[in-house]
């Protein structure tokens, strides 16, 4: 399986291998550890599932998976319970559900009853949960009051300072300007902006994907437009956020080039070779349907077929500093009913163990 979809670029593949050398140093310590546990927590991967199905919480041999004090939700997941209900009745089912954290998508989502950032940011003390990030708009160039990066920065970056936040990114991708490779430079030269201005401030700023960041430039179809991004941001102030589902899809949908040639990718190498770039994750699952467009069919986390038990253990053996610093947020687009997938969802992520108590 190729490893480097940009070989055929040598200014960009340059640019990648020097953005990955901080990565290779930060998690040099860790890779024999991750050679030595990776193999045995994929081979027990099948059998964990299925006793997490069968068992509830906490019933399998060997130490968690998910990292204590980290699991977080993405609050758009929940928008239909906080625009009846507000805030409040939202965080207190949560708490109950074991979350530690939470990501916004907006500060009002339709929320009942007005609210104020200093509001928001003491009812979520007072429930347990610690607001991690946020999603906010990239551009709007038709409207110069657009609540978002490119049209007003200071705002964007006032209000996540208010609530106290260390992550403010956008889930919108980097097509601004379109899909040629100059154009990815040009809106990653955007990125470095708000990062830099997060940065001043003790935040990080951060991209998060859908499938659509790992398709081809339209002027390189070699070039995958996802490393143009990574190669032209800088690693010091432009984070990123996986969506692990979407990027599922991507390698479902974009395991080829526009003529055929494959160019398979592993979603889990990309952090591997960096992972001080990815704080976040969305822990989004599916089952597997290659009638989809995607590839696959969303679903609650722990009913799909996406190995979070590898992911996470894999992902967590890396640390900085002898410490973790991921964090990882449930999300389903458009759940049968809310409540139930949070629940589910915590469930089944506190669920997973290694497989063997010396692991």
């Amino acid at each position: 399986m190729s490893r480097n979809p940009l070989s055929d670029d040598p200014e960009i593949a340059q640019r990648l291998s020097r953005r990955g050398m901080l990565g290779v140093a930060a998690g040099a310590t860790a890779a024999a550890l991750i050679g030595a546990t990776t193999p045995a927590a994929a081979a027990d991967s099948t059998t964990d599932a299925s006793a997490a199905a069968t068992t509830g919480k906490g019933k399998g041999k060997g130490h968690p998976v998910l990292p204590p004090g980290r699991l977080g939700i993405q609050l758009y997941s929940l928008r239909d319970k906080v625009s009846s209900v507000g805030f409040g009745p939202v965080f207190a089912e949560l708490e109950k559900y074991g979350y530690d954290e939470i990501e916004f998508a907006g500060y009002t989502q339709g929320s009942a009853g007005a609210i104020t950032l200093a509001q928001l940011k003491r009812l979520a003390r007072d429930h347990g949960l610690h607001p991690i990030g946020s999603h906010v708009g990239y551009y709007d160039d038709n409207n110069p009051n657009a609540y978002t990066f490119a049209q007003n920065l200071t705002k964007v970056l006032d209000d996540a300072e208010a609530l106290g936040l260390k992550h403010i990114g956008t889930a919108s991708g980097p097509f601004r300007y379109g899909s040629t490779v100059d154009a990815w430079k040009r809106a990653a030269e955007d990125f470095n902006t708000y990062g830099e201005a997060a940065r001043k401030r003790g935040m990080k700023f951060y991209q998060h994907n859908h499938a659509e960041e790992f398709s081809f430039a339209t002027d390189k179809p070699k070039v995958r437009l996802y490393d143009v991004l990574l190669a032209e941001t800088d690693p010091d102030a432009v984070y990123l956020e996986m969506d692990i589902y979407w990027a599922f899809c991507a390698q479902f949908r974009f395991g080829k080039r526009p003529d055929g040639t494959p160019a398979a990718f592993e979603p889990l190498d990309y952090v591997l070779k960096q992972p001080h770039r990815y704080p976040l994750f969305h822990v989004k699952d599916g089952v597997r349907d290659e009638t989809t467009r995607d590839g696959y069919r969303m679903s609650d986390v722990g009913d799909g077929d996406i190995d979070y038990k590898k992911f996470l253990s894999t992902v967590t053996a890396r640390t900085h500093n002898g410490k973790r610093y991921h964090h990882w947020q449930t999300e389903h687009d458009n759940p049968v009913e809310s409540y139930a997938f949070a629940r589910k969802s915590s469930e089944h992520l506190h669920s997973l163990r290694t497989g063997r108590c010396g692991d």
